[in-house]
């Protein structure tokens, strides 16, 4: 095995990083794997090549907004379309001092 070939790399790697390689067995609530993490960044990384292609730096910009909003409704436990349907049909009357309170993490849909 030559030295610094990929085979000594990954042992390396995984000697200098063993304590966090092997936390889940000493922490049950520790997963092995980060497949679920992986699974709620797929659309990201699916997209990412299409996304440049968005018409100008401020649309790019834009897009991200949106797309930050539906994650972030996603992870606070909404429905990102009841919140973006919501918000965007409060937003023409909704006092710009109070914005903060259609952000999905302090959103309270319609009662």
């Amino acid at each position: 095995m030559p030295e610094g070939g990929a085979t000594a790399q990954a042992i390396d790697y995984s000697l200098n990083h063993w304590t966090a390689l092997t936390r889940n067995l000493l922490d049950g609530d520790v997963p092995v794997d980060n497949n679920h993490l992986e699974n709620q960044i797929r659309p990201w990384a699916m997209g990412r090549r299409a996304w440049l292609f968005t018409g100008s730096e401020l649309a790019g910009q834009r897009a991200a907004v949106v797309m930050s909003l539906v994650q972030s409704a996603r992870l606070c436990g909404h429905d990102p379309h009841a919140y973006l349907k919501d918000v965007l049909q409060r937003l023409p009357a909704h006092p710009a001092s109070r914005i903060e309170e259609l952000l999905p993490h302090r959103w309270q849909g319609a009662h």
